[in-house]
């Protein structure tokens, strides 16, 4: 028999029951055969973040009494491909952790699964948010209830029940916007106005995960450059980037006005547009002027924001042709010439 040299391999032929998610700059599910052509090396990771793949992998191995779960980050090269050897030391730790043949694996042994994440340069911990909606999208995929927390947040978000905000809990409110129906969506962009500041930002980073309905979309537009007039500018690229995974005209509009509008697109807009709606950058028009704008403002990091985003596999020939064809002397150029001048350092 061969030796197991992917952690696709290990999970077949373990026989673990295994589900497996993004967390780069979505919470979204990852078919095994994404991973497993990924480790192939036949494609480019989807969705890198900040030169990784970043990938929570949940399963159940032997008779394990509970589900693991492991936070990973494997490496990518500078073609988003998969840099191997931290991902090759880690199955080697894997295999002499469990000292057996991964089809016989049994209680004792799988007690020590957990720990391999324990001064792994693989592991990392995902933020509060991200925890959150990980775990909603788990139980609801499972068929299990939400959490304790689900009910308050329906009832507050719905207007049934007048309910002390600060009390509601993350969780809750991950979980209502993973099993939000469209009679939901409509109540709630009804009410987006009347809820508290504080409520709408986490309501947004949890909404960013999902695609919305239109009436939302057209909501949250509302609401950003409600926010944007009164100069909070935390609220509107909360709400840039809460409708950054839907596909709407509004919101490709919407973000090309703020590329337009040059006192509108400071670094954070700029953030929330290549972090979250780095889908609508993949436009002949509007990709030049999200880099034109980049360019321009000293505070980016240019040259981080150019790299994150040619590792995208859809953008790497947009980004790179749209970096060939900036005109000289422009503010991309001056920009291209000091990353050259850095790289030669």
């Amino acid at each position: 028999m061969q030796p197991i040299q992917t952690l696709d391999e290990f999970f077949t032929r373990s026989g673990a029951e295994v589900s497996l998610y993004h967390l780069g700059r979505h919470v979204a599910p990852c078919p095994r055969e994404t991973l497993a052509a990924f480790e192939r090396g036949d494609i480019a990771w989807s969705e890198p973040w900040q030169g990784q793949a970043r990938l929570a992998i949940l399963f159940r191995l032997g008779d394990m009494p509970e589900a693991a779960i492991w936070f990973l980050a494997l490496p990518l090269d500078e073609q988003g491909m998969l840099a191997p050897a931290q991902r090759d030391a880690f199955i080697n730790r894997l295999l002499e952790t469990l000292g057996r043949a991964v089809s016989h694996v049994g209680r004792e042994e799988t007690a020590d699964v957990d720990h391999l994440m324990k001064d792994n340069p693989l592991a990392f911990t995902p933020s509060v948010t991200f925890q959150a909606m990980l775990n909603a999208r788990a139980t609801h995929k499972a068929g299990l209830p939400a959490s304790q927390h689900f009910e308050p947040v329906e009832a507050f978000l719905s207007g049934q029940q007048a309910i002390d905000w600060q009390a509601l809990g993350l969780q809750g409110i991950a979980d209502y916007v993973v099993r939000m129906e469209s009679s939901d969506a409509e109540t709630l962009a009804t009410r987006l106005t009347t809820l508290p500041t504080t409520v709408i930002h986490s309501l947004c980073y949890c909404l960013e995960h999902q695609s919305l309905p239109q009436l939302l979309v057209a909501a949250l537009h509302r609401s950003g450059e409600d926010a944007a007039h009164a100069g909070d500018i935390e609220t509107l690229c909360a709400c840039l980037r809460a409708v950054g995974n839907t596909n709407a005209v509004e919101v490709g509009n919407w973000y090309t006005a703020l590329l337009h509008d040059s006192a509108a697109c400071g670094p954070d807009v700029l953030a929330a547009i290549a972090g979250r709606g780095w889908l609508y950058l993949e436009d002949a028009q509007r990709l030049p002027l999200f880099l034109q704008r980049l360019a321009e403002d000293e505070r980016t990091d240019f040259a981080a924001v150019v790299r994150d985003l040619a590792l995208i596999p859809r953008l790497r020939l947009p980004v790179m042709m749209a970096l060939r064809d900036a005109p000289a002397g422009s503010p991309i150029q001056h920009r291209l010439t000091i990353m050259m001048s850095q790289k030669k350092a």
